[in-house]
């Protein structure tokens, strides 16, 4: 019987996860730099991120029309002629997955390579220290903003309520109801005005600070809002 369970959890499913052959290629040489297959790579990310936080991110999604690799064909009637198919990668894991996740699993991998998404362990008592800072810092905004001040036209007093404001805005931030459209959507959700073209180290800098407060495990975040700026990080980062 001890046998018999041993085989069992040794079994493979061979899953055929179609992409585009940017994302193919991509994935593959992330591989080969870290000398593992793309399995590990895909394993990695399921076993340290959550399957809600994988499912809330952005999906590369499938092949153009136009994108088709040509393979020649090894066995069965029609061996050795060319055939035209979309691009793949090919996972051999655990039974019991789904492709689509699998594929948001290594699109969260080549994120974290690139430094656009991170990975944090956080204890009960940083969850809560965090989640202490972010209510003062949204209380100290909000009474600060509903405030007159005696001397507004000093212009540290203007910067800093600017900022309170800043702040509160990033906070009750609201999701857009038919999701990240374009990259005016994608500006807006990072908080950058429309028709502006920001760095790369200006939008990885926002990101993070968004994420922080809106990533779900914390008392403020949620999956939407967390999914709509996956989303904007996508389109801003082609």
């Amino acid at each position: 019987m001890k046998e018999q369970k041993e085989k069992s959890s040794n079994l493979k499913h061979s899953y055929t996860i179609p992409c585009t052959s940017k994302f193919r290629d991509e994935v593959s040489k992330l591989a080969d730099r870290k000398k593992v297959n793309v399995a590990d790579l895909a394993r990695s990310v399921l076993l340290m991120v959550s399957d809600a936080d994988i499912s809330a991110f952005a999906d590369p999604g499938d092949p153009d029309p136009q994108d088709r690799e040509t393979v020649i064909l090894k066995s069965g009637p029609s061996k050795g002629r060319p055939w035209r198919r979309k691009p793949r990668l090919q996972v051999r894991m655990a039974p019991g997955y789904d492709v689509l996740h699998i594929r948001k699993a290594l699109n969260l991998a080549l994120y974290m390579e690139a430094g656009d998404a991170l990975v944090k362990v956080h204890t009960a008592e940083s969850l809560k220290a965090q989640e202490e800072e972010l209510a003062r810092l949204k209380d100290l905004a909000q009474q600060q903003v509903q405030e007159v001040p005696s001397n507004h036209n000093l212009p540290e007093t203007i910067e800093e309520l600017e900022r309170l404001r800043a702040i509160v805005s990033v906070l009750s931030f609201e999701p857009l109801n038919n999701g990240v459209q374009d990259r005016s959507d994608a500006l807006h959700i990072l908080g950058f005005p429309p028709r502006t073209y920001p760095g790369k180290n200006e939008v990885r800098a926002r990101f993070r600070m968004l994420a922080t407060i809106h990533h779900p495990d914390g008392q403020y975040g949620s999956h939407e809002r967390m999914s709509q700026l996956n989303q904007a990080m996508a389109i801003l980062r082609t």
